[in-house]
């Protein structure tokens, strides 16, 4: 059996990384100048300056890494450090849509890992792996921080809420297929890069994207209401094992009341127009 060359490490260093070309190294110099002027000290501009790197190239590069440790007077083993501690920024080559599901205890339970199966078989690709037109990057992803509306997807750090197999099988092929994409809560998903640029500290300049938010659904306020020492109305409770609370009557919901997934698994997701999902009062109302 023979083995190729380049499957095969001798554990010599690696070459110097490759510097950008001249016309991109100006624009990046530009860019990164704006982004330190924003700190009292330099070393703090590291974090937008890896995503301005990323948004060049899609992922962070030994190229990119060399820049932010030339402009910020670092060593590439201190980059390195903090590019590989990140799970935002990539270590290799991804799509133009990185699609993560959550997979942690709740969304699992709710039918995240049911999404993640039949994503991978959808498009072919495991973990951590990117389609062939190079469109979509499936990962999984330990806790999106909103378990209230469990199972969760997100695309280029976006909410898709509730989201189910179906729902999101039609997510990805409308990337793909180069349709508008609106997530739950936000502006309409831009490609990896634009949306390292925006990570950076860029304005936004799609007609509409500022403007574009999402308040958090009713159980998410619950704690924040609580804290303020805001009463709170009566109205349909998660119970105790025991039983029903002895002041609480069930009901069934009313139009304006926006459901979490602890009620019951929901059949909803951004992506059905037949049963859209998300918040649907803002925080304080």
């Amino acid at each position: 059996m023979t083995t190729s060359r380049q499957d095969v490490s001798l554990g010599m260093p690696q070459l110097p990384a490759t510097p950008y070309p001249a016309e991109v190294r100006a624009r990046l110099d530009a860019d990164a100048k704006e982004v330190l002027a924003r700190y009292p000290g330099s070393r703090s501009a590291l974090l937008p300056l890896l995503h301005l790197v990323q948004s060049e190239e899609g992922y962070v590069s030994r190229t990119g890494m060399a820049f932010c440790a030339e402009t910020l007077d670092l060593t590439t083993a201190e980059v390195t450090a903090v590019a590989t501690f990140y799970s935002m920024y990539r270590r290799r080559a991804g799509g133009d849509y990185q699609v993560g599901v959550c997979t942690n205890t709740l969304c699992a339970v709710m039918g995240g890992d049911a999404i993640f199966d039949t994503l991978k078989e959808h498009l072919g690709v495991g973990n951590n792996e990117t389609t062939d037109d190079g469109k979509v990057t499936l990962e999984h992803i330990e806790c999106n921080a909103a378990c209230d509306f469990a199972p969760v997807v997100m695309v280029n750090w976006e909410f898709f809420d509730n989201q189910t197999p179906q729902s999101a099988t039609r997510l990805v092929d409308d990337l793909i297929a180069g349709r508008t994409v609106e997530p739950t809560r936000g502006a309409p998903i831009c490609s990896y890069k634009d949306t390292a640029r925006i990570l950076a500290g860029f304005p936004d300049e799609r007609p509409g994207a500022v403007e574009a938010t999402g308040g958090a659904g009713a159980a998410s306020l619950v704690g924040l209401k609580l804290a303020k020492g805001e009463a709170l109305p009566k109205a349909r409770v998660v119970s105790p094992r025991a039983g029903q609370p002895q002041d609480t009557q069930p009901h069934d919901p009313s139009p304006s009341e926006h459901l979490s997934s602890h009620d019951a698994p929901q059949k909803t997701s951004a992506s059905d127009p037949e049963h859209p999902a998300g918040p649907t009062a803002e925080e304080g109302e």
